[in-house]
This record gives C-alpha cells, sequence and structure tokens, in this order.
C-alpha cells in the first residue's frame, strides 16, 4: 500500500484521489475550497483545507513523507508550478503534475516534476481515436512506438482460438487480457477462444494495432 498526497481536488485531483483511495491506498487530499475538501472528507484517508504554496503548512500535514505527489490545481498556473518546486524540494520522491500545455508541461518538468500529464489533451486524442475507430474502447501509450488499446472483437475473430488468430505473425501484437462480462481472464492462453462481445487488452506496436482498429 502506498501513500499520496494530491492537491487540487477539481475534477480531475477529486478523481484521482478517490480511485487512489478505492484501491486501498492512503490518500491525503488537499485544496483550500472547503467545498472541495468536504466533498471527498468520506472518500479518502484525510482531506484538509489548505494552501500548497505554503511549505510550512504542507510541512506540518508530513507531505514529505509521502511515496508520491499529484498536483492537480488548474486554475491558478503559478500555485500548480510553486506546488510542485516545493514538493521537490521537500524531497517527495514522485511528484506528478498536471498540464495545461505543452510550454506549462516543459516548465513543471524544469522545476522537478518527475511526470506531467495533460488530461485535457489527452481526453481529446482519447474521443478523436474511439470516434475514427468505433470498435476502440480505449487505449494507452505505453512506451514510443507502442500501445495499448482496448477492442471490441473483430466478427473475423469471434469463434476462434488465440492461436487460430496469431496475433504475434499477423498483428505483432499480444493479447494481455480477454474482458467477457464482469469476468476479466489476465492470463489468456492459445485455446482461449474469442466469443462474441469479447473485449480484447492488445499490447504492440502502433503501425500494426491500426490494423486491429479498423476491422
Amino acid at each position: 500500500m502506498k501513500q499520496f498526497v494530491v492537491i487540487g481536488l477539481g475534477r480531475f485531483g477529486s478523481s484521482v484521489a478517490r480511485t487512489l483511495a478505492d484501491n486501498g491506498h492512503d490518500v491525503l487530499a488537499i485544496d483550500q475550497c472547503e467545498e472541495c475538501v468536504d466533498a471527498l472528507v468520506e472518500h479518502v484517508t484525510h482531506a484538509v483545507e489548505a494552501d500548497a504554496t505554503d511549505e510550512a503548512a504542507l510541512s506540518a500535514l508530513g507531505v514529505n513523507n509521502f511515496d508520491t505527489a499529484v498536483v492537480s490545481i488548474g486554475d491558478n498556473l503559478h500555485a500548480n508550478i510553486l506546488a510542485t518546486l516545493i514538493l521537490k524540494e521537500m524531497g517527495v520522491p514522485e511528484v506528478v503534475a498536471k498540464a495545461q500545455d505543452q510550454m506549462h508541461g516543459k516548465i513543471l518538468s524544469r522545476v522537478g516534476a518527475d511526470k506531467v500529464v495533460f488530461p485535457e489533451r489527452d481526453m481529446g486524442e482519447r474521443v478523436a481515436r474511439q470516434l475514427i475507430s468505433p470498435n476502440m474502447l480505449d487505449y494507452i501509450d505505453f512506451a514510443p512506438g507502442y500501445s495499448i488499446i482496448e477492442v471490441i472483437a473483430p466478427g473475423q475473430m469471434v469463434g476462434k482460438t488465440l492461436q487460430e488468430i496469431n496475433f504475434r505473425r499477423e498483428y505483432n501484437a499480444n493479447v494481455m487480457a480477454i474482458r467477457r462480462g464482469k469476468n476479466l481472464n489476465l492470463a489468456p492462453g492459445g485455446q482461449d477462444k474469442v466469443l462474441e462481445g469479447d473485449t480484447l487488452i492488445i499490447m504492440g506496436h502502433n503501425d500494426e494495432l491500426e490494423d486491429l482498429k479498423e476491422e
């Protein structure tokens, strides 16, 4: 179990805090907005009204003892950048910061953010990809040139085993899991059959995955 501090409890920060807490992790949620804090009190380990640009306040909360900090302040770029800088100077091992655009992201990286995320941009890309490929439910950039996608099983695969489909040869990709209703097969073997309505979670090179998205 890891310990997380989430700073900025707007839509993105609240979602991150709730998800981490729902998965059994300790979560300290911080915001200057009393209503935002009150909305999360019963969903996270601790929810506190505090100024994340006040190093003394963060120190008093023991933020430096947490494994990861997520800076999701969205309406104040100065506070977002300053909080990121303070957290790194306090010795927080991993700081993930939300950026509004590429330039903002570069600044966050230069002041010490270990990872920069672009929720609005990434969501826009996801929506666009889903519009282009209706059978694709989701995708995640895994590494340069590689992604993990979630697709509804194409009709020509239904009734066939993974061995018969031969993803490695045909698509240079691997099926990581098969979701069937509420059941998830995390280690499908060659003899596992693809049924109508199955969702396939596949990892591979972007060029080869494009073929799957279009089927």
